[in-house]
């Protein structure tokens, strides 16, 4: 099979044994972007970064770059890209301390939430960031991005790395990925998580919020589960959703999992039509999953009679995860749990902390 990846070290000119070493994935995205002589932006060399980002050389590290031979915009981005990015880390896994993942904005939390729940057992940092602005711009965010995602990548704390899960970086702010969503497009804080408190933040200095951050497992063993599924939809309810488009969804041929995006708390309409369309599926082997279309908050199934319905008919609640996160958890779980009870359970428990 033809290598999908380039393998280049970094000599960030430093005369001492390096104190830890860093391995960024480049997938592509704005990030890694500089103007030509055209003034046109196309892919740089990260056999220059040197250049673009000369306060690497102040870091002790050993840094090598595995970087994509086809750079893919992350509205482009599919399963079996998270497969790639997966089996990066698996790879060289025992040889870095670290992992950067550089990875396109717009769909950045789908692809840091699957990889969450795909690298089961997993004991060091995995960090996804990017930027707003190409790093060949002038007021670009990507150095600042860049040099910090990559400052605590290498952080240890009696040996051990201070973050040893997957998270994004991004505009000064740490945030456990798959708790994060893209909230903006022409700001430079393009990410929050509402329902989790941010795990770190950069200012003079990088402060942590350890009482947030997942606890290293010392006797944990690195699980890569690839191989993802694809038979899941997102349906978002609206008022005067129709028969249908419901029905419509439902009926997609192999449909597996459905997470659907509801008001408030959880609800949705008490129309018969309604609840009996996701009966049937139900029935057939579908998993629906029941999350809020609010930025914050959970779903409470059965605070009120608009939810209570959903929550008789076998509807499981998200609670307060994430639409990135539940449908990548969905497909996860479609793709590993093999019997009905198994899936029932990962779907109502946290598996990597997506959920509380």
């Amino acid at each position: 099979m033809k290598q999908y990846y380039k393998l280049i070290h970094i000599d960030t000119a430093t005369p001492k044994a390096p104190d830890c070493a860093i391995m960024i994935i480049y997938t592509g995205g704005t990030l890694g972007m500089v103007f030509n002589e055209q003034q046109a932006l196309v892919p740089f060399d990260f056999q220059n970064i040197l250049d673009e980002v000369p306060s690497l050389k102040n870091f002790n590290l050993k840094i090598s770059v595995a970087s994509f031979n086809n750079l893919i915009d992350s509205s482009d981005v599919n399963p079996s890209h998270w497969d790639d990015i997966a089996s990066l880390v698996e790879e060289y896994y025992d040889a870095y301390d670290g992992f950067i993942v550089i990875h396109g904005t717009d769909t950045m939390a789908y692809t840091a939430s699957a990889i969450s729940f795909m690298l089961e057992g997993l004991n060091k940092p995995v960090i996804f960031t990017g930027a707003q602005l190409p790093i060949g711009a002038a007021r670009s965010d990507a150095r600042e991005n860049l040099i910090t995602a990559i400052e605590i990548a290498s952080q240890k704390l009696n040996q051990r790395p201070i973050v040893s899960e997957v998270c994004i970086y991004f505009d000064n702010l740490l945030l456990r990925a798959n708790r994060a969503k893209k909230v903006e497009s022409v700001q430079f804080d393009a990410f929050q998580s509402e329902n989790y408190p941010v795990l770190a933040e950069a200012g003079i200095i990088i402060e942590y919020n350890f009482a947030a951050l997942r606890p290293y497992q010392q006797d944990a063993e690195l699980k890569v589960r690839k191989n993802i599924q694809q038979e899941v939809a997102i349906l978002k309810v609206f008022p005067g959703i129709s028969k249908a488009l419901v029905e419509g969804v439902l009926s997609i041929d192999g449909l597996k999992g459905l997470v659907i995006e509801t008001f408030g708390s959880g609800n949705a309409p008490t129309e018969k039509w309604f609840i009996n369309a996701l009966q049937k599926a139900i029935n057939k082997g579908v998993l629906i999953m029941n999350v809020s279309q609010c930025m914050g908050g959970k779903v409470i199934q059965g605070r009120y009679q608009t939810s209570k319905d959903l929550q008789s008919i076998g509807v499981f609640s998200g609670s307060d995860i994430t639409t990135e996160a539940a449908i990548t958890k969905m497909m996860y779980v479609i793709s590993h749990a093999k019997t009905k009870e198994l899936q029932h359970n990962y779907l109502i428990k946290p598996l990597r902390g997506e959920m509380e």
